[in-house]
Order: C-alpha cells, then structure tokens, then sequence
C-alpha cells in the first residue's frame, strides 16, 4: 500500500475505474462524481486525491500534495473539487476539479491551472450535457508548449500525454438522460521513467456527471425569490413595488437610477461575461448558513467591489421583477433566450436600461454596486444567483453553485471602457477625479529618422 500524509485528509487510497459517457442506461440514476488525482502503478494501490460522489461526498479542498514525499513523481498546488446534483422530474447536475501549479516528473511535464468540469440536465422536454467550461493553462512538457486544444502528445520513447479527453451522449426517449465526463489531463508510460514502471498512468482532473429526468416524481412547487415577499410591520404581505420606465437622475419606485458608461465586452466561449465590471472579488460560500432565506442556505455568491461599480448583463436577455425588497435591496432578473435566470441584488442604482421587460444585450450595463436591502451597513457587494431553465421546477431553491462559473467568465478579460470615455460616479466625495501621477509637457518624435542615413541617429539622440 502507498502511504500518505494523513494531514492530506482528502487522499483516498483505493481502486476506481471510469464511468463510461454514453447515452445513459435506462436503469441509470442522477448523480455526478469528481477527483483531482490518480495514479495507478502495476501491480500496487490506487492513490485518489479528493475522490467525491454525490451524495456521500461533495466539496475537497486540498493546500498542496506531493508523491512520492519529495514530489518527484507528482506535485499539484491548490486544489478543489465539487459535485452537485439535483434528481427529480427537472434533473440537473454539476461536477468539476481543479488543480493549480501542476508538475509532473520534476518539472518534464507542467501547467499553470488544470480543470474538469462538466454539467448534465434532463427534463421532459430536453436533455444535453457539456464539457466546454474543462481547460488546461499553461501547459509544457519536455520543455516545449503543448497547445491546450483536445488531442495527444508523445513524450518521446518512455509515453504519451492526453490533453482534454472528453465523452457526451444524451437521450430524449423515456426517460430522457444526459451524462458526460471529462479527464484534463492523463500521462500513460510506455516504458519505465521517473520510479515508475511502464504501463503506470497518472490523471490529473477527471469530472462526472449524470442526469435522468425522474418522469414519475411530480415537480416541486416553485416557491418565490425570498426579496419577493417582503411584509408590512403586522407580517402581511406587503405589495412589491415595480420600476416604471425611468427618467435619468429621478428617484423612482423602482430605486435611483444613474447613467450608464458605454462599455464593450466581447463573449467569453460560453455566451457569457462576468458581472461586474472591474476590480472585484469573490469567494465560494454557495451554501453557507443563512437564517433569513427560504432553506437556511446561501444560494448564490457574493461579489465584492467599490460601490458603484458598473453591473453587466451576463447574457443576451430580458431584465424583470425590478424594484426593492427588504432582503435583496434594489433587485433585479436577468432572463437568457433558453430560459435560464439571473439575480442580481443589493444594487446602489440601476442604470435607464433597467425597465420591466426591456431587452438587453451581453455587456450592457444594466445597474451599480451598493448594500441595499438585509446588507445595508456591510461592504459593497453583489450578490449573484445562477437558475438553470432545466431547475425551474425547484423554485427558489432551483440554483447551481457558481463559483466554478464565475471563474470561467473572470477568465474572459476583455471587457473595457470605450476609446477616450471616463465613467465618474456621482454624489457626496465623488464630484472631482483624482490628480494625474504625470503630466506629459513636451515631446519628440523621431519615428521618421532613419537609421540608414549616415549620423542620422547620433543626430536624433544629440537633440
């Protein structure tokens, strides 16, 4: 048996082989699995780092792991993993692992960030599964770059390298089922190398996900967005205030609302752009504790950066149920073109494109960074909820973790301001814009000297 620190609670040591990716089996049920690491040596134990399966184990977070002891064979940095799955008439599944600073063989074979992540829903009308969000940053092996498209590289005469291996199928005959799985990264020897024999394989990232649509089980009522019930002082149901079409600078039901700077943002691979514009941060707290919501769960995540910031839509969609709740503040719903929803609360204003049924386009600003509602008095923050169409059966409660999502989005960076505009936020302590760091006063350009004219460039640095 291989032994491991047991400070590493997240090793297991054991066997594990992979589900194959076809349309499901009839007789398959919802569910979704993930590691981080494999290794599989002739003749000798499995080691897992951070094997999860739904619902027995859902989230690992490992600091940093080593193998052998002196990390010679393999040593990964940070690294996560979750699964998720929701069965029912509306199944949905995510599953996903990462893995940050990986080294293979003292360094022969690196890469920046590894990611497995694969999502799977069926209901009645549909079912689909994908991959796309799976990726490799960085990566190099015996000193050249490996391009982080799918495919194979030899490892000269000792093995082989796979980069994104991925399988899909989906089935819309009863019962309709979707199911994929994905491998980042997967080094197989052909012969002996580095302390291990041939026919030893190591896998670093490998996502699961299987979802069947449970036809038989009736779907759960929806039951309403929590910022949707506010009550009156004797616990009545107080009636929601909506946005009228807004007049720029005017206080209206539906909240302040304040010009918008013109931005661009080109799509991401996915459709999608990050919410908020700029310097911003976030954790993973989808799940947390929270007393006053519907469940006693965090369904979302909370995106932290300086009041007013600029709020984007993430999608092409149509913008609803605008106005203020007593726990979501100023709020609003984004709905895509497939259905799928997303809540944007705690809002300082909203921008003139915020009006009810208004359709707006990926990129648009679409409202301001604030602590309204149950955040007043915290740091500025947005708290951001991710609905896919295939949960709506699940009302409120019908959300997916998006940490993993909001990451991939992050990663699309190339959203900016256009050409020669500044955006200067109004109100109290923001009426002047800081002092320049430099002031240009005079400048040559000797761009048109040529280099070829004898003296022509001992002239030009003399001047």
């Amino acid at each position: 048996m291989i032994r491991i620190a047991a400070a590493i609670a997240a090793v297991i040591v054991g066997s594990a082989t992979l589900a194959a990716a076809a349309p499901p089996p009839r007789s398959a049920t919802t569910g979704a699995s993930a590691f981080l690491l494999r290794i599989t040596v002739p003749g000798q134990d499995t080691v897992l780092l951070g094997d999860l399966d739904w619902p027995t184990s859902t989230t690992v977070d490992v600091q940093s792991f080593q193998f052998p002891a002196d990390g010679s064979v393999v040593s990964v940095g940070r690294s996560r993993a979750a699964v998720f799955a929701s069965p029912g008439a509306a199944a949905a599944t995510q599953s996903f692992a990462e893995a940050i600073v990986v080294s293979l063989f003292n360094g022969e074979i690196v890469a920046g960030k590894v990611t497995a992540s694969v999502t799977a829903g069926a209901s009645e009308r549909s079912a689909g599964a994908d991959t796309a969000a799976s990726e490799v940053q960085g990566l190099r092996a015996l000193g050249r770059d490996i391009p982080s498209a799918p495919g194979n590289a030899s490892l000269e005469d000792w093995g082989t390298l796979t980069v994104l291996s991925s399988d899909s199928g989906s089935r819309k005959a009863r019962p309709p089922g979707a199911q994929a799985s994905v491998i980042a990264l997967r080094v197989v020897l052909s012969a002996d190398h580095g302390g291990l024999p041939a026919g030893s394989e190591i896998v670093i990232g490998r996502a699961q996900a299987t979802s069947v649509a449970d036809l038989s089980a009736p779907p759960r009522p929806p039951s309403t967005d929590p910022g949707d019930r506010p009550t009156t002082s004797d616990g009545r149901p107080d009636r929601l205030p909506r946005a009228p079409e807004p007049d720029v600078g005017v206080e209206v039901a539906g909240g302040p609302v304040k010009v918008a700077p013109e931005v661009s943002a080109r799509l991401s691979s996915g459709g999608f752009v990050f919410p908020v514009y700029g310097t911003a941060s976030f954790g993973d707290s989808f799940g947390a504790p929270r007393p006053n919501i519907p469940g006693g769960w965090h369904h979302g995540e909370d995106i932290f950066a300086a009041a007013g910031t600029p709020l984007l839509a993430v999608a092409d969609g149509t913008l609803h149920t605008i106005g203020f709740t007593r726990i979501g503040g100023y709020r609003l719903w984004l709905r895509d073109a497939d259905g799928n929803e997303f809540y944007y609360a705690h809002l300082s204003a909203y921008s003139p494109l915020a009006v009810e049924g208004r359709g707006v386009e990926a990129g648009d600003v679409i409202g301001f960074i604030g602590d309204t509602g149950d955040a007043e008095g915290g740091s500025p923050h947005l708290h951001f909820e991710i609905h896919p169409a295939a949960m709506a059966g699940l009302g409120y409660d019908g959300v997916v973790a998006p940490y993993s999502i909001l990451l991939a989005w992050r990663r699309a960076d190339d959203i900016s301001f256009s050409a020669g505009r500044i955006y200067v936020p109004t109100g109290p302590g923001s009426a002047s814009l800081p002092l320049p760091g430099a002031m240009l006063l005079e400048a040559d350009d000797i761009a048109s000297t040529s280099g070829l004219v004898p003296g022509a460039l001992e002239k030009a640095l003399r001047e």
